[in-house]
């Protein structure tokens, strides 16, 4: 009888307990409540993290403008965020599935992934352009005739570059990212490599000893803008669209710009 009387208290005492949490968690949701909105969820985004400046790997984290713009994106939002290392190919998969919120990771905005993704507005102008060693006979898109070309598998400098060689090519080198694109190059398995401008600007101004080359071509090369990726029909966009203009506006963005490649972002190009 003791043993049973034992167990009742235990569970009428467990069962007080429960209801006193239950209690304060209550009146602390009220409290905000008055003063704020309910709590957003901690929002699970995918990147490639291999395409320094935008996102890359440092000492164990994950860094980068893309980064550092998502995050003040996301907070305007009001969100938390969890970024994951996924690779390039595994974004698309994963943002189709809908197993990530979004995805950040220099993704241009075309006609052909609206088909199967939602873009927020255009946060980023890019170009491609193509990257030789000194001395290259390389000095325009036509030149890339006949030469050997190393791109990022699945990118439009991929894109650019067959629309020159040839969508077959056998002059094409295609790589997981672009890192492995120039030891390409530098390596001497390829002529050029053809990448979105920052990359191989950035590229070649912290690695002088690799004396390399990047050469603009605006004729063959169109303007890009890069987006926010999200699955087809997320309720997110609106949210972020606004928040992406608020940075714009209170000069968040501008900030950040500045902080990773020290010149001020073209804000007029990017609102039309």
């Amino acid at each position: 009888m003791r043993k049973n009387l034992s167990i009742m208290f235990v569970l009428f005492l467990s069962f007080s307990l429960i209801l006193s949490a239950c209690g304060t968690s209550k009146e602390t949701s009220n409290d905000e409540g008055n003063n704020s909105q309910e709590t957003k969820k901690t929002l699970r985004i995918v990147t490639d993290a291999a395409y320094a400046p935008f996102e890359y790997m440092d000492k164990g984290d994950i860094v980068g403008f893309d980064i550092d713009f998502i995050t003040a994106v996301a907070k305007e939002a009001g969100y938390e965020v969890k970024i994951e290392h996924v690779g390039w190919d595994p974004i698309f998969v994963e943002i189709e599935g809908k197993q990530a919120d979004l995805a950040v990771s220099a993704v241009t905005i075309n006609d052909e992934r609206k088909q199967s993704y939602d873009f927020s507005s255009p946060y980023f102008l890019s170009t491609n352009k193509i990257l030789v060693k000194e001395g290259s006979p390389i000095k325009s898109g036509a030149d890339l005739k006949g030469k050997v070309v190393a791109v990022q598998n699945g990118t439009t400098g991929q894109e650019a570059a067959e629309a020159i060689l040839g969508k077959n090519s056998p002059s094409l080198k295609k790589f997981e990212n672009n890192v492995l694109a120039i030891q390409e190059l530098l390596a001497g398995g390829a002529d050029a490599v053809v990448a979105d401008n920052t990359v191989v600007e950035e590229y070649a101004k912290n690695n002088p000893q690799d004396k390399l080359v990047v050469i603009e071509d605006a004729d063959a090369f169109e303007a890009e803008f890069y987006g926010i990726l999200f699955p087809k029909g997320s309720k997110l966009v609106k949210e972020f669209d606004e928040a992406l203009q608020a940075i714009f506006d209170n000069g968040t963005y501008t900030k950040v710009y500045e902080e990773w490649f020290g010149s001020r972002p073209e804000l007029d190009k990017l609102q039309k």
